[in-house]
């Protein structure tokens, strides 16, 4: 399985910050964004990632991340420097997802919660049956975002971009899973009217072969989508709350250790580099 977090376009939403900035190098309180999709793609077991983001900023995330080997992972890169819509991203990143299936994030999204462990690995055991899983939560305004309509079983029925009347309160978020395919599929998708190829297109006609089903995540999951000045702010603060707690929130290098690949001497190697503040003291801190 692979998995590719998409990061490109210009973040105009966050003018003037991402003017000389790219949106997931921007922190979300203690680290950069890119790295809460990164770690939700590392809680899957997925270890080999492709980045795509735009060419000014491509040498930004290679310094941050380099190969991923640090992480015992394996991390490449893609440019997408105009925004051609998600499915442009299996495109892009073709030749790297090759036969296997492929998970994809959107870069602003922020997942976190006790059943995310077991969301995605039904996701990825479903993606080796041949099913694509999306990943709902319920809402209070689906008017506003993309619906999914679901049947007892939490198969997927329908899809309608900000429906005037809504069939349930699921929406669909920023989280995919694709089986072996997606990248022929991908193909099979047409710009629409705004001359980008919609995520929800793909979704349909996935839908045609009835093999679609949603995780709804629950009210103990957080799902942020950090690409707003508030929601920024937001997001920094509930992270905070979280591991003022002790509920540690998107550490990579955890993440890397917990699935074996890398040491307990490798990790307290990252840990002793950024001993000096709170993110390495907590690394320095595991067992």
């Amino acid at each position: 399985m692979k998995g590719i977090i998409l990061g490109g376009g210009n973040g105009s939403r966050l003018y003037p910050i991402t003017s000389a900035n790219n949106k997931l190098l921007t922190p979300i309180y203690d680290k950069p964004m890119i790295y809460y999709p990164l770690a939700t793609l590392m809680q899957a077991g997925i270890n080999e990632v492709m980045i795509i983001t735009n060419s000014r900023d491509n040498d930004r995330f290679k310094m941050l991340l380099g190969d991923g080997s640090q992480l015992g992972m394996k991390i490449t890169y893609g440019i997408q420097d105009v925004p051609r819509g998600i499915v442009d991203a299996f495109l892009i990143g073709a030749d790297f997802i090759g036969e296997d299936g492929c998970a994809l994030i959107l870069g602003d999204n922020l997942f976190h919660g006790p059943s995310m462990p077991k969301l995605l690995s039904e996701a990825t055991a479903n993606a080796a049956k041949g099913l694509v899983t999306l990943f709902g939560i319920p809402v209070p305004d689906p008017e506003r975002f993309g619906i999914v309509e679901l049947d007892a079983d939490n198969n997927a029925l329908s899809i309608v971009e900000k429906p005037k009347e809504p069939k349930s309160n699921i929406c669909v978020t920023g989280l995919y899973f694709y089986p072996h395919g997606v990248v022929e599929m991908a193909k099979k998708v047409t710009p629409s009217a705004r001359g980008e190829y919609e995520i929800t297109d793909l979704n349909n006609l996935y839908l045609e072969l009835k093999n679609v089903k949603v995780n709804v995540m629950g009210e103990e999951t957080l799902w942020l989508d950090a690409g707003t000045f508030a929601s920024l702010l937001e997001s920094s603060a509930i992270v905070k709350e979280h591991q003022d707690k002790g509920d540690y929130i998107a550490f990579i290098e955890e993440e890397a250790y917990k699935h074996g690949w890398i040491s307990k001497e490798q990790l307290m190697k990252l840990g002793k580099s950024m001993e000096k503040n709170t993110y390495g003291q907590h690394l320095l801190s595991l067992d």
